[in-house]
C-alpha cells in the first residue's frame, strides 16, 4: 500500500497563504488586533534600532509602519510565502533599498555579524506548530545583546469551538507562547488583552535577552 508523505509545516502554511494572500488585507483587520500598538510600544521601550527584522512579514503592512516609525533603520521582512511577498513588494518600493524582502522559512539565523536591534513577530508564532520554540531560539541568535523582541499574537481562548476553528486555520491558542518567552527573555512590557469580550485574548510583549 502506498503512502502519501505528510507536508512540512512550512509547506502547509505556504499553501494556505497562496489562497489567503488575495484577501488578507481586506479581512484580517477584523481580528488581528494590536499591530499598530506593538510598534508604538517598541518605539517607546527600545533604543533607536539600526536594523530591524520582521519574521512572517506577510503583505508588508507592518514593514510600512516600521519604516515610518524608524526612518533611519534598515528593515528586512522575511516570509515563507512568495504569494504574500508579492503583495508586500509594491508597498515597500517607496522606501528604496532601506526595506528588503527575504523569501525563506525562518529555520536558520539571517543576521550574520550584524545583529538586529529589533525583531518583530506579528501573528506568526501562533501559526508555527511545531517549531515556535526553535524560532525563538533563532531569534536569540539574531538579536543584538542590547536588542529587543516585540510580539503581538493570539494568546488563549476558553471557548473550545473557537479554538478548534482557529486550529483549522493553523492557529494554536493555548497560552503557550508566554511560557516560552519567559524561558528566553526578560520582559520590558507585557500585557494580555481581551478581544470581542471573552471570545479570545491576544498578547502584546516586548522583551530583551535574558542574561
Amino acid at each position: 500500500m502506498s503512502t502519501v508523505p505528510l507536508q512540512s509545516p512550512s509547506r502547509e502554511l505556504s499553501d494556505y497563504y497562496r489562497w489567503h494572500s488575495h484577501i488578507y488585507d481586506m479581512t484580517r483587520w477584523a481580528f488581528l488586533f494590536g499591530r499598530h500598538e506593538i510598534i508604538h510600544r517598541a518605539a517607546r521601550n527600545c533604543a533607536t534600532p539600526r536594523r530591524i527584522l520582521e519574521v512572517g512579514c506577510g503583505t508588508g503592512k507592518n514593514l510600512v509602519a516600521l519604516a515610518r516609525a524608524f526612518p533611519k533603520a534598515e528593515i528586512l521582512g522575511l516570509d515563507l510565502s512568495a504569494d504574500m511577498l508579492d503583495r508586500a513588494r509594491p508597498k515597500v518600493v517607496p522606501f528604496g533599498g532601506r526595506v528588503g524582502l527575504l523569501h525563506r522559512p525562518y529555520d536558520a539565523p539571517v543576521a550574520g555579524e550584524r545583529k538586529f536591534d529589533l525583531i518583530l513577530f506579528s501573528y506568526s508564532l501562533s501559526m508555527i506548530n511545531p517549531g515556535y520554540e526553535g524560532v525563538l531560539d533563532l531569534c536569540r541568535e539574531d538579536l543584538d545583546v542590547e536588542g529587543s523582541v516585540a510580539v503581538v499574537d493570539f494568546h488563549h481562548s476558553r471557548v473550545a469551538w473557537f479554538r478548534r476553528w482557529m486550529g483549522v486555520n493553523h492557529v494554536r491558542m493555548e497560552g503557550h507562547l508566554m511560557k516560552a518567552f519567559g524561558e528566553r527573555f526578560e520582559p520590558r512590557s507585557s500585557e494580555i488583552c481581551a478581544a470581542y469580550g471573552v471570545l479570545w485574548q491576544y498578547l502584546l510583549y516586548i522583551g530583551r535577552l535574558r542574561g
